[in-house]
Parts: C-alpha cells; structure tokens; sequence
C-alpha cells in the first residue's frame, strides 16, 4: 500500500479493477467492491466512494496522520456503519 491519500484507478490492483468491470471490461460506477479486514479477515462489500475512503484512511494510518484520519473515520462510519464495524472498528 502507498502512502499517497488519493489513488486514482489506474494505480489499483488488477483484481479490484476486475471486480468493478463487467464482461466486455467497461468500468461500472455502480459496482460494489470487496474489501476485507486484513486482522479479522471478514469482508464487506463498498461503494466506490466508500472504497476510496478506506483506501484513505489506511494511507493516513500508515503515514501517522491521527487527526485527519480520525476526520475519514467519523465519515466513514456516517456513510455506512455495519462496514465500518466491519473493517476498521
């Protein structure tokens, strides 16, 4: 994982990129990825948006960033709760 904040798609693994494809390989908007806990190994599955945040939030705890990651963290559990006790609690 970078330390960068935003990553755009083109620097997402292959395997995220395939879940968020349909069959002719055209990116979906709508699409759910999975995401899993790398401690508990459960999984849940998040909006693109949601997906981005995670991904921030990781970057921010791995660059010791405390008070802007706690900042994603109060969103992210805004935009979806159960993922949130899912992944990061």
């Amino acid at each position: 994982m970078t330390d960068k904040t935003n990553t755009a798609w083109w620097n997402l693994p292959i395997d995220e990129l395939e879940q968020m494809a349909d069959k002719d390989g055209k990116i979906k908007l709508s699409t759910k990825i999975k995401t899993t806990n790398p401690y508990s190994g459960q999984s849940a599955m998040l909006t693109p948006e949601e997906h981005k945040l995670y991904h921030r939030i990781k970057n921010l705890e791995l660059a010791e960033l405390y008070d802007e990651m706690q900042q994603a963290l109060s969103k992210f559990s805004r935009l979806n709760p159960k993922a949130y006790m899912t992944l990061l609690d």
